[in-house]
């Protein structure tokens, strides 16, 4: 068994608990796409080529996953989003 489960959860609760969460930025009418890739490149430690891509999605899918993780991980990048005047959530990864 993982030590790091606990071992009175039923299968089916382990997978929840083990489901990653992910943070989405979506498009806005207010930040450039050139400040949006530097705070992925800020924050998240990408390369330009990465964020750039990753600013690319936001910019014509509006939207783009930019981290993967913990919920509580998830909740700490979305707050730093906010911190950057970016839009975001946090939702399952599916």
């Amino acid at each position: 068994m993982d030590p790091g489960v606990d071992e009175d959860l039923t299968p089916d609760e382990i997978s929840l608990t083990a489901t990653p969460w992910v943070t989405v930025v979506w498009n806005d009418p207010v930040n450039l796409m050139s400040y949006v890739s530097y705070v992925f490149q800020k924050y998240f430690g990408y390369s330009k080529k990465k964020a750039e891509k990753l600013m690319l999605q936001v910019h014509q899918d509006g939207r783009s996953v930019v981290s993967s993780g913990t919920r509580e991980e998830m909740e700490r990048d979305v707050q730093a989003m906010h911190e950057y005047g970016l839009w975001a959530t946090l939702t399952k990864s599916e």
